[in-house]
């Protein structure tokens, strides 16, 4: 009896070592390799990451683990083989709309894993199928919602939004969409080149812009040189005639102070001794200097009567300087007088309020 068991458990093992025969499903580009059912040979060895629904006299018993297991023949038989590894799905080129009605070519890629396989076996007839189909319909809902240059800039948004509407709908059937990606998008040919076109006149319009941007970033440099220039022009012609006017009013000063200076010595000079005939000489020299002078620079000359008479032209000079003399020293001596007078009544009020403090 134990060697009838042992022959049936090793062609048991046989024949599940020989499970090459390949169970295609769906449509030629969405093939993948799957296990065949085995036969219950009493005793079974379940493969890593693999789970065997068994299924007693026709109803769900149990679901075998990975390693040894004990079946009853006749009465339990493995229904389903359903491999707990990440299964990649490709999922079929397919045509979509997108919001502003342009047909889109879309295919994707499908990462999917059984988490539960009991709703994975009843809960649907083939799980795998029914979620590339469910992608299929989500994905063109998807894509109406879009405008086309949003597909493209918002390409993983719209595979987030994918995999939540398919795990909303998978999750009764035991599956659990890990993520999905977006392989090509293939727009017409008219609509590529409207896209080249834009694209182009795009560039074009920032070169445009980022060369006025330049032109204008110069012309403001150069009208900022420009005003510095004058302002710095301007500054400095302020200080050349602030300088110039400086210049001028100590110039001023200085002949000022010099022809103090000369007209104080010639007043001591003349208080001197033989002061008066000093001044007439120094007359008669400045007379015939004149004299020298005359019908150089213009030619109307006005002469006095006398001109010949030097001694009358000296004397008449002299008799002015001392008439000028006379009414200065009169000048001086009322002042003189004025101050004295002052002095003598403030002196007198000083001595008036003296007595009356008494």
């Amino acid at each position: 009896m134990l060697r009838t068991v042992v022959c049936r458990a090793g062609s048991g093992l046989l024949k599940h070592s020989r499970q090459t025969v390949p169970a295609l499903w769906g449509t030629q580009a969405q093939q993948r390799w799957a296990s065949s059912i085995p036969m219950n040979t009493v005793v079974l060895f379940v493969p890593q990451q693999e789970a065997w629904v068994v299924e007693r006299m026709g109803r769900f018993h149990r679901i075998l683990e990975p390693g040894l297991n004990f079946l009853i023949p006749i009465l339990d038989r493995i229904k389903y083989v359903q491999s707990l590894k990440e299964i990649v799905v490709d999922v079929p080129e397919q045509s979509a709309v997108s919001l502003d009605n342009v047909t889109l070519q879309i295919d994707g890629v499908l990462y999917l894993r059984i988490l539960d396989p009991f709703k994975a076996s009843y809960g649907v007839e083939d799980p795998e199928y029914a979620v590339t189909q469910l992608a299929q319909t989500t994905m063109r809902s998807e894509l109406g919602k879009l405008t086309l240059d949003k597909v493209f800039r918002e390409r993983e948004s719209l595979n987030s939004n994918i995999v939540h509407s398919i795990n909303q709908a998978a999750d009764d059937w035991g599956i659990r969409c890990l993520r999905y990606e977006i392989k090509d998008i293939h727009v017409p040919p008219r609509v590529k080149e409207s896209m080249q076109m834009q694209v182009e006149a795009e560039r074009k319009k920032r070169a445009t812009v980022l060369e006025s941007e330049g032109t204008r970033e110069s012309a403001i440099n150069v009208a900022e040189g420009r005003k510095q220039a004058q302002i710095l022009a301007s500054e400095g012609q302020k200080a050349e005639q602030i300088n110039k006017a400086a210049g001028e009013a100590n110039a001023v000063l200085a002949k000022a102070e010099a022809r103090a200076k000369a007209i104080r010595l010639l007043s001591e000079a003349l208080t001197q001794q033989n002061g008066n005939a000093a001044a007439s000489f120094t007359v008669a020299e400045q007379y015939v200097s004149a004299f020298s002078n005359l019908a150089k620079e213009s030619n109307t000359i006005l002469l006095p009567s006398n001109t010949g008479d030097m001694s009358g032209m000296v004397t008449q000079a002299m008799a002015i300087y001392g008439s000028l003399s006379k009414t200065k020293i009169t000048a001086d001596r009322k002042t003189t007088e004025n101050n004295e007078m002052a002095l003598e009544g403030n002196t007198v009020s000083e001595t008036e309020t003296e007595t009356g403090h008494k």
